[in-house]
């Protein structure tokens, strides 16, 4: 995840950069996938949910073993996740004991449309933050989710959790089909006082994976970091406490980088590249993890493919800081990149972007990740043709709009 706001908060606020933590010293943020039961019909679920019950879920008493595995491991950011979480049948059992165990961070990621005929339990619950997928609005959000009255009913959960003085953020997957609504979402987000805004990239698993086709071109992602700049610098300015990230494309801390070369000076661009080198982007397998719903332990959500092993035989504790292989060729740095992620300049910032893209497309996890959306020439590299973009410059990159 790139905290976009964070970093620009930087070129306002300088903090000292914090000293890089070696991959043992790492306790990643455990996102567990609950269930694949989900209500609801995702174009680009990438657990390829379904409304009906899985065989092979943990059962309750493995699941409370999980927790209390987490817990002693010193696990701190844990995300409940499915699926549709809250279809899982124990899903406030779960929860609540996650909540004793006091988990530095506990967030509830749900499609939302339950939320607010739950909310009494879910505010009693104290989540730190819940997390509502929107992929568009009104109809456009029903086609993509496959179920009519979706978006009503998430947006429902949005003003639940609203009125309980509980953390909502909207995540939203932008593909060709959905991003004429990003600055839509982005006034939803404002009208709605919600808190964070997350834009996704979509990344080829599951369901995503059949619907790569409808990924965004390289010109319309750099469209859309444009709007994403352009409105949470407009958010620092205001003095207003709205957060924007975004996640599954690591070379966005490429392109922010050079907005911040092209409208501060070399010595806040160099702070904020410290800082960017510092987080060191891409972080499977190592600043996060996944535990999916019978319990098979993943680099990331997406990695479904490849498994480290079952908290049904060993504990996570005991997988995560295992021999495994692929973790750790995930957890070099720099990973054995090839093409250019290999070549790139910037590999210490964006760690090679989402390794499982570049296996779906080519079978290789070390080659190119084909998301990539900068040039040759803006990474570092020769051979400046081979990736032909041309540069949307917005209200964003204007010398009036440089400094608060």
């Amino acid at each position: 995840m790139f905290r976009l706001t964070q970093y620009m908060r930087e070129l306002v606020t300088p903090t000292p950069v914090r000293k890089r933590v070696s991959a043992g010293g790492v306790k990643p943020v455990v996102i567990w996938n609950l269930t694949r039961t989900c209500n609801l019909k995702c174009r680009h679920c990438y657990t390829t949910s379904a409304d009906v019950p899985f065989p092979g879920e943990l059962t309750t008493e493995q699941a409370l073993g999980v927790l209390d595995d987490l817990k002693g491991f010193g696990i701190s950011a844990l995300i409940l996740s499915g699926g549709e979480p809250l279809s899982r049948f124990d899903f406030f059992t779960l929860a609540e004991r996650a909540k004793e165990l006091k988990f530095r961070h506990l967030s509830l990621s749900t499609n939302g449309t339950r939320v607010a005929e739950n909310i009494d339990r879910i505010d009693a619950l104290g989540f730190d933050y819940v997390g509502i997928s929107i992929d568009g609005i009104g109809a456009t959000n029903d086609w993509f989710r496959g179920v009519d009255g979706a978006f009503d009913e998430a947006m429902a959960g949005v003003r639940a959790c609203k009125s309980r003085g509980v953390k909502v953020g909207l995540r939203y997957t932008i593909t060709e089909q959905n991003g004429h609504h990003l600055n839509e979402m982005l006034d939803l987000c404002q009208a709605e006082g919600v808190d964070k805004f997350y834009l996704s990239h979509l990344v080829y698993a599951g369901r995503g994976d059949k619907h790569r086709g409808e990924d965004t071109e390289h010109s319309h992602t750099r469209r859309a970091m444009d709007v994403l700049i352009e409105r949470a610098w407009a958010a620092i300015a205001a003095g207003k406490d709205f957060e924007v990230v975004t996640g599954n494309n690591d070379a966005d801390a490429v392109y922010f980088l050079q907005w911040v070369a092209d409208n501060f000076s070399a010595e806040q661009t160099a702070h904020v590249r410290a800082h960017l080198t510092a987080w060191g982007g891409n972080s499977s397998g190592l600043g996060v993890a996944n535990i999916d719903p019978q319990g098979k332990v993943h680099p990331d959500t997406y990695w479904s493919d490849y498994t480290i092993g079952s908290v049904k035989k060993d504990s996570f504790s005991t997988l995560w800081t295992g021999p495994d292989a692929m973790l750790a060729n995930l957890r070099q740095r720099p990973r054995p990149l090839k093409g250019r992620c290999g070549d790139c300049a910037f590999k210490q910032v964006c760690g090679g972007n989402t390794r499982i893209r570049a296996l779906q497309v080519t079978g290789d996890p070390w080659a190119e990740d084909p998301a990539c959306y900068l040039t040759n020439a803006e990474i570092g590299i020769g051979d400046a043709d081979r990736l032909t973009v041309t540069p949307f410059r917005g209200k964003s990159h204007d010398p009036a709009h440089r400094f608060l």
